[in-house]
């Protein structure tokens, strides 16, 4: 028996659980794009898609709230494929595999895709009761918000009438957020000379796993590890102490994501060989110690392999390990008015050097426009120096806060009434689509609320069942005080 469709309220888990057996990874949503269309249309609802796939269902106002105002819910359909090393799963075809533990839902060995599914679930479940009292209904389903935010960049001015929009991308309940972190891009190239391999050296590959990872947004600040740093600090030193060569270095998947493991081939000369291993083990002590409450479960392998035919030449070799060193990563800066928020980070998400070609990724985020132009450069100076060519893309504008909302207000005062105790409003670094979407619609009232979601990005992704339910009646309760 499916453990979902036996959590209240039923008709969110229900289709939570169909969203979950439908796969979704950002830039290939066709799937879930499929099923909301047919499950609409099936109730007997018109279905607007737009070029970039974002979905618009229009949904009547209840009967004796036709005087009400127009409120769109929003939620986007994809989610990042995160998965473990040893879990064998293909996320453009394969379902996710969620699981009751105690007061949470988890997944097996993969992200969960709470973020954003369950917003998704809950519209469709909105969709579905006909015993809901509401006003006008436009219920819009956007794509590609973890990789690009294209859905929403893509949006026509001109799609929605209403002007009260309620995100459902937030994950936290008991806060309403009203303002995000803008963010950009950054990719940097270079090519490489590769040289024959000594005969006279051992290879080893290297693995560091075990890592939390998380959302670079709202887990960049507690301290976690990122994989792709501590194998290049490794890496590093090994260059210098040990003559190592580099056959291959790679780590990480998904820009929105902190790295929880990276991969090297190294070979190292013979008589230096013992030395090597003992080098490793206390590395690992060292890695053990250091990251013994962030992340406990980190680990450091060490796997003798057969040499490879080619590797990075020495001043490539320099040249990379220097520029990861020097690249920023983490926090940049806390924000000075709001005590906890960060203001500016850099997540260093990706790097792949083999075969004489480097690919390295950055997502920088800011929710000060002048502070993530000077993060841009330091990027840039530290990849650029070593001969990377970097370019950056997919700037997307941050959501400035409004104290004075008149939605913010209708949802603290529900909240108050519902939960007797004053909700907590605030915003958050990450991107939501509402700094997106509300500079096509400048005249937008705007708010961000969601259930408890925890570890979003990773394997350790939860979400609270009773925070689910909570979100859910504060939900249906605005939209009937609306």
């Amino acid at each position: 028996m499916d453990q979902l469709q036996e959590l209240e309220p039923k008709l969110l888990w229900k289709h939570f659980s169909n969203i979950c057996s439908t796969p979704r990874p950002s830039g290939f949503e066709g799937p879930v794009i499929a099923y909301i269309e047919e499950f609409a249309r099936g109730l007997g609802y018109p279905v607007q898609k737009d070029e970039c796939g974002n979905i618009l269902i229009r949904k009547s106002a209840s009967e004796g709230k036709g005087n009400s105002p127009a409120v769109v819910l929003q939620s986007h359909l994809d989610m990042v494929p995160q998965k473990n090393s040893d879990k064998k799963h293909d996320f453009r075809k394969d379902p996710v595999e969620p699981y009751v533990d105690g007061e949470w839902v988890k997944a097996k060995g993969t992200t969960l895709g709470a973020d954003n599914g369950i917003g998704v679930a809950a519209m469709l479940a909105i969709l579905e009761n006909n015993k809901l009292k509401h006003g006008p209904l436009e219920l819009l389903f956007t794509v590609d918000e973890e990789t690009g935010m294209s859905g929403a960049k893509g949006l026509s001015p001109q799609l929605l009438t209403a002007r009260k929009y309620i995100n459902l991308d937030s994950e936290e309940e008991g806060k309403i957020y009203i303002g995000c972190a803008g963010g950009i891009n950054a990719t940097g190239m270079m090519s490489y000379q590769e040289e024959k391999s000594e005969t006279d050296r051992n290879a080893y590959e290297l693995v560091i796993k075990g890592l939390r990872g998380g959302h670079s947004g709202i887990d960049i600040n507690l301290g976690r590890a990122n994989a792709i740093k501590l194998m290049n600090r490794l890496l590093f030193t090994a260059s210098e102490k040990f003559d190592i060569n580099i056959g291959k270095f790679t780590g990480g998947s998904a820009r929105n994501a902190i790295p929880r493991e990276a991969f090297a081939i190294v070979t190292v000369p013979g008589q230096l060989d013992s030395q090597f291993n003992v080098f490793i083990t206390e590395y690992s002590r060292i890695l053990e110690m250091e990251f013994a409450i962030p992340d406990p479960g980190i680990s450091l392998e060490l796997t003798r392999i057969s040499i490879p035919d080619m590797v990075m030449s020495n001043p490539a070799q320099c040249n990379l390990l220097r520029a990861v060193y020097a690249c920023p990563d983490g926090v940049i800066r806390m924000d000075d008015r709001v005590k906890g928020l960060v203001e500016t980070s850099n997540n260093l998400s990706f790097i792949e050097c083999h075969d004489g070609k480097s690919v390295i990724k950055c997502l920088l985020r800011s929710s000060v426009d002048s502070a993530r132009r000077n993060l841009e450069n330091s990027v840039l100076s530290a990849l650029s120096l070593a001969g990377f060519n970097v370019e950056f893309s997919g700037a997307y504008p941050g959501w400035k806060p409004d104290p004075s909302s008149e939605l913010l207000a209708v949802l603290k005062n529900v909240y108050e009434k519902l939960y007797r105790k004053t909700p907590q409003v605030q915003a958050i670094h990450a991107g939501l689509e509402c700094g997106i979407i509300g500079a096509h619609y400048p005249d937008m009232d705007m708010v961000s609320c969601g259930p408890t979601i925890q570890y979003p990005h990773s394997p350790d992704e939860r979400v609270n069942i009773l925070s689910v339910k909570q979100f859910w009646n504060f939900l249906v309760s605005v939209l009937e005080q609306l």
